[in-house]
């Protein structure tokens, strides 16, 4: 993890972390770095970037940072308004643009915000890349592009952003949903500007709620999130399904017709098998991360499905899938990367692929969760600034005692405890088939984490 960029871009509190200077400081160097590997630059063109942004409130005001930022070192800027994550992915190729940004954080609560960068391709930037926008911003690597007169970049905007977008994800598949009854939650964010639109034109009959963001109630009290607030209203209202998206829409959860809850491991098991049937998961494999339930990789081994497992961050799911070719990644949080179609996480794609595969095979949504019963699990946060991280990571003692309670568990169950990459705590989780037990394992841990933590 880098000094600005965590395991999904830049991120802190609009306005005394994540500053009007320092967006500005990034869309600079970020403009200059990924101008030098593009072939972009005074020699030949002006760079082009787009932006797109989600719903908080700090959006315009960091936008407006990183537009003065992008134009003071001759970058063009194009914006595209309020839009999902992976939009901005897919449509920076589209465009033909040398980068996308998007300004979103994105489950956080609104007080939050970020910067993620994309290349010309759609793909997250590798650390590399990273590391040296990180030098120019933090080290003053070298100084600042200062071009004058025709050499400043411009600005414009593009108003069919979100219709490009959704026609691109109505064009991934072609059946229809007609008669489908869905609750789609939005969770205030990107999803407001696109989902309703989507799944009416499949065909779904669609109830749609948390589409009226006013800047501040991004993720507060729903998305994915919070989505057993869903529960009895799937029930009570005999839907076919739930779907909730977080706020920039890069991931989705649901909720069966039972009033259950479906997660992002069960959804690859789903999609992963429809796959398979259609002959077009390559090496009959799902890539996953090693926060993934333990029922996953049982399921998976039982319906005849290999399985990879890497650090969490949906971007090391993809750097997988792209060395070994393979075709769906993603998180239990719902992150699902679906590579025929795209180059990031999508919640929108991921549900319209969902339904259809549900559609096709006559399958309720609850069919996924036969297909893959979950392990009870306990997730501990305990609140973590850059130097409690640092105290967890170089306890020895500490370390010691976590591997001798996962040695107890043995086949049965494990303990996975790691500093998390995009808020300030540690997550600490424990998953095995007795809950009770593990309960008392993850309180306990956590509890001599806090020690370690405090003593620093």
């Amino acid at each position: 993890m880098g000094r600005l960029f965590g395991t999904d871009g830049a991120r802190g509190v609009a306005n005394t972390e994540l500053t009007c200077e320092l967006a500005m400081n990034i869309g600079k160097a970020a403009a200059m770095v990924l101008a030098g590997h593009s072939g972009a630059g005074a020699a030949a063109k002006k760079p082009r970037v787009v932006i797109g942004k989600d719903t908080r409130i700090s959006g315009d005001m960091l936008e407006a940072a990183l537009v003065a930022g992008l134009c003071s070192v001759g970058a063009d800027v194009e914006l595209l308004g309020v839009l999902p994550t992976p939009a901005v992915a897919y449509l920076v190729k589209k465009y033909g643009a040398d980068a996308g940004i998007m300004i979103s954080a994105s489950h956080n609560p609104c007080e939050f915000n970020g910067i993620k960068l994309f290349n010309g391709e759609g793909y997250k930037l590798p650390d590399a890349l990273e590391e040296e926008i990180e030098a120019i911003v933090l080290d003053g690597a070298q100084p600042y592009a200062a071009p004058t007169g025709g050499g400043l970049g411009r600005v414009s905007t593009r108003k069919t952003a979100a219709a490009d977008y959704i026609a691109r994800l109505l064009s991934t598949t072609d059946v229809r949903l007609d008669g489908m009854r869905l609750l789609l939650d939005c969770a205030n964010g990107s999803a407001a500007a696109t989902a309703a639109k989507l799944f009416s034109a499949l065909g779904a009959d669609c109830t749609v709620i948390h589409d009226t963001p006013d800047g501040v109630n991004i993720n507060e009290k729903c998305g994915s999130t919070h989505i057993e607030l869903m529960a009895e209203a799937i029930k009570k209202g005999r839907y076919f399904a739930g779907i909730a998206f977080d706020g920039d829409a890069d991931r989705c959860l649901a909720i069966d017709e039972t009033g259950s809850f479906i997660d992002g491991d069960q959804i690859m098991i789903g999609l992963g098998l429809h796959m398979k049937q259609a002959g077009t998961l390559k090496g009959d494999t799902l890539v996953a991360t090693v926060m993934s339930n333990l029922g996953f990789f049982r399921a998976a081994e039982e319906h005849g499905l290999a399985t990879a497992a890497t650090k969490v961050g949906d971007r090391y799911v993809l750097e997988e899938m792209l060395e070994k070719d393979y075709m769906i990644g993603g998180e239990q949080s719902g992150h699902v990367i679906l590579r025929e179609f795209a180059t990031t996480g999508d919640g929108q794609l991921t549900a319209v692929q969902l339904l259809a595969a549900c559609r096709e095979n006559g399958w309720k949504l609850s069919r996924l969760a036969e297909m893959m019963p979950r392990f009870p699990q306990v997730l501990i946060n305990v609140r973590a600034d850059a130097a409690g991280k640092a105290a967890y990571t170089a306890d020895k003692k500490l370390a010691a005692e976590i591997e001798k309670a996962n040695a107890a568990l043995g086949k049965t169950g494990r303990i996975l405890i790691r500093p998390s990459g995009t808020e300030p705590v540690i997550r600490v989780m424990v998953e095995g088939k007795d809950f009770d037990g593990i309960n008392k394992i993850a309180v306990e841990l956590s509890e001599k984490i806090k020690e370690v933590i405090h003593d620093t």
